[in-house]
């Protein structure tokens, strides 16, 4: 038995809208699957690349840490040893007063500086410090 839309030119039409625009649906589906899936791998890739990017800034934050920790214990050592000369010459200083008043002749006794409070004050010229940019490449 035959269907009144089988017979019925304006239902063949309207079955023939039907079926390109669910073909057409079909396509954009398809079409907008495949936009994000190439979206999820742009993602991925981009989560990648800033991994590793952030692997290797924390790197460099470890070797310039490392580097900051070397130079601060340096400076211990030299800040100790300013201080150690600067007592060597205050001692060096009141042997000269006693020898001045045993020996009753004037001696030249300079002043000492503290170099921890007044670094920019010392007493003797102080050498360029010669630096290139490479010494703080990674």
């Amino acid at each position: 038995m035959a269907t009144s839309s089988d017979s019925d030119p304006r239902y063949a039409n309207v079955d023939e809208r039907k079926r390109k625009r669910m073909l057409s649906n079909r396509e954009s589906a398809r079409r907008s699957r495949i936009r994000k899936q190439k979206q999820l791998e742009d993602l991925v890739n981009e989560a990648s690349s800033l991994q590793k990017d952030n692997g290797q800034l924390s790197e460099k934050i470890n070797i310039a840490t490392q580097r900051y920790v070397e130079m601060e214990n340096a400076n211990n050592v030299l800040r100790a040893q300013a201080m150690e000369l600067t007592e060597r010459l205050r001692s060096l200083n009141s042997v000269l007063h006693i020898v001045e008043e045993v020996s009753g002749f004037a001696v030249d006794i300079p002043e000492i500086p503290d170099p921890l409070m007044k670094p920019w004050h010392l007493p003797c010229p102080i050498q360029p410090i010669m630096a290139s940019a490479d010494m703080f490449e990674c």
